[in-house]
């Protein structure tokens, strides 16, 4: 026990959300919180999502979830929980200014208005306290929907074109666009991904920073901090692959 409590002083276990510990946009699964249930016990257990507090809660089961992980880092840890409590937050729009942040905006709504897509939705833009997110069906769609845009973005490159063309016409905003989920990205300000949280992580003395995610590819949300020097990191293709590779590297029955 004391030699299990020395390791939780020392070593995190940092986890993406959507693919890695849920199914993307759903919720969790049983044998995935026993499992973590059981991690804790074990090291320092974080989960770090793009997504806001209230979408990764609810992909947890409810507020309580909070206090089931040691970190919870929301918007890429622009707004931290620690032990269940807010300990930090930064906001985008003071950050960027609101002239330029509404020239930002009016440009993605008119590339919207003229992109044809299979279907779209509602909520296409959320401005977020430490990004922006913009999805180009819509983030109201249903899951079945989600899946079938995901295929055609595979093929018609929808996300990517769109970035493409935002780096093009605002490449004096310093904006880093990362790719997440099935049908959004991210924009935030350059050092404002995922390897945000580890200032905090470091501040609070881990030695060992273990991260676990399945978007490491370049423009994957997982691809900074998992090619960050500070963490030793692992891809993984779904949440049950997580249970697998965490399981084998600690030794987790």
């Amino acid at each position: 026990m004391e030699q299990a409590q020395d390791l939780r002083k020392t070593t995190i276990c940092l986890f993406d959300v959507d693919g890695t510990v849920t199914p993307p946009r759903q919720i969790i699964k049983k044998n995935m919180e026993e499992f973590m249930n059981r991690l804790k016990q074990i090291v320092t257990v974080g989960l770090v999502g793009g997504s806001d507090l209230a979408k990764i809660l609810e992909q947890l089961g409810g507020q309580n979830a909070l206090k089931n992980f040691d970190y919870v880092f929301s918007e890429n840890g622009l707004v931290t929980h620690k032990n269940g409590e807010l300990i930090f937050q930064e906001n985008i729009c003071r950050f960027i200014g609101e002239e330029k942040l509404q020239k930002f905006i009016n440009f993605c709504l008119k590339y919207l208005s003229e992109l044809w897509l299979p279907f779209k939705r509602g909520t296409f833009i959320e401005t977020r306290s430490g990004l922006i997110n913009i999805a180009p069906p819509g983030r109201s769609c249903s899951q079945a929907e989600r899946d079938q845009f995901e295929k055609f973005d595979k093929e018609h490159k929808i996300r990517e074109n769109f970035i493409q063309k935002l780096k093009e016409n605002f490449p004096d905003y310093n904006l880093v666009y990362s790719i997440g989920g099935q049908i959004s990205f991210d924009v935030f300000p350059a050092g404002w991904d995922k390897r945000f949280c580890l200032t905090q992580v470091q501040a609070d003395g881990f030695e060992k920073i273990y991260f676990f995610g399945d978007k490491t590819f370049k423009g994957g949300n997982d691809y900074e901090i998992a090619n960050d020097p500070r963490t030793v990191s692992f891809t993984v293709t779904s949440p049950e692959n997580t249970i697998q590779i965490v399981s084998e590297l600690l030794t987790i029955a």
